[in-house]
């Protein structure tokens, strides 16, 4: 063999065992890179979850609830005063407006004792309590009962009140970080509790979010008409467009 040869033949086997040399290196960092990758896709797996699981949604941080609320109102009667007043009445009126006479829950009228105004509010009380029934509430549901006046030489207001149930969500005003901070794109605290208390304001019967109401009977008469006159209509025949002449 000649002393080329020979050479060459030393050259290749040095070159085989530095590629021999860096392929069993490169498999190591190869299955680090791996690793790290599949370990990172956990990790977001991980957060998107843990991130999702926070409500973001104005119906759930802000959910409207039905419960009972003291619907009350304070009259005021002047020590002078001999009976009900033109204005007693129609602001009583108006808060008997919201009584519900199905449910008939107890209407109350506190009469204040010991203070300034206690005759005239006695008599203001009963005109009250007539009035009351007169509006067409259950005179079993009328309680006519009477509360300590905190001063002797002060009026107090006589006081009425019903429980009646209401729809309605939490306080609105609840700012605890700043809006601003919105790297993670989600909704500030008090995001749409206003909208939502304004939609339970509106809701005349708050059993209508519990469920839908029973269908009422047709009428058939009405139905009929309707129908005959869908079947009578004269066909409808397009009008061909013309162009514009200007």
């Amino acid at each position: 063999m000649s002393q080329s040869a020979s050479k060459a033949m030393t050259i290749a086997a040095t070159v085989r065992s530095s590629r021999e040399r860096i392929c069993r290196s490169a498999i190591p960092i190869l299955a680090i890179a791996v690793a790290a990758s599949l370990a990172g896709c956990a990790n977001l797996r991980r957060d998107s979850i843990t991130v999702g699981a926070i409500p973001d949604d104005y119906r759930t941080t802000h959910p409207i609830m039905i419960a009972e609320k003291n619907e009350k109102i304070d009259l005021p009667v002047g020590a002078g005063d001999r009976g009900m007043t033109g204005f007693q009445r129609d602001t009583l009126l108006g808060f008997l407006d919201g009584y519900d006479k199905s449910a008939a829950p107890s209407l109350t009228i506190a009469i204040p004792v010991g203070s300034a105004n206690e005759i005239a509010a006695a008599a203001a009380g009963r005109d009250f309590a007539r009035l009351a029934l007169a509006s067409g509430i259950n005179r079993n549901r009328i309680v006519m009962t009477t509360y300590q006046s905190a001063s002797a030489e002060a009026s107090a207001p006589i006081r009425v009140a019903y429980i009646s149930t209401k729809a309605q969500t939490d306080k609105c005003g609840r700012w605890p970080e700043d809006m601003l901070q919105t790297s993670e794109n989600k909704h500030y605290a008090d995001f749409g509790c206003s909208s939502q208390n304004n939609l339970a304001a509106q809701m005349a019967n708050p059993a209508d979010l519990l469920g839908p109401r029973k269908q009422t009977p047709i009428d058939a008469e009405r139905r009929g008409l309707v129908i005959d006159g869908y079947r009578k209509a004269p066909l409808y025949s397009p009008v061909p467009q013309r162009e514009v002449a200007y």
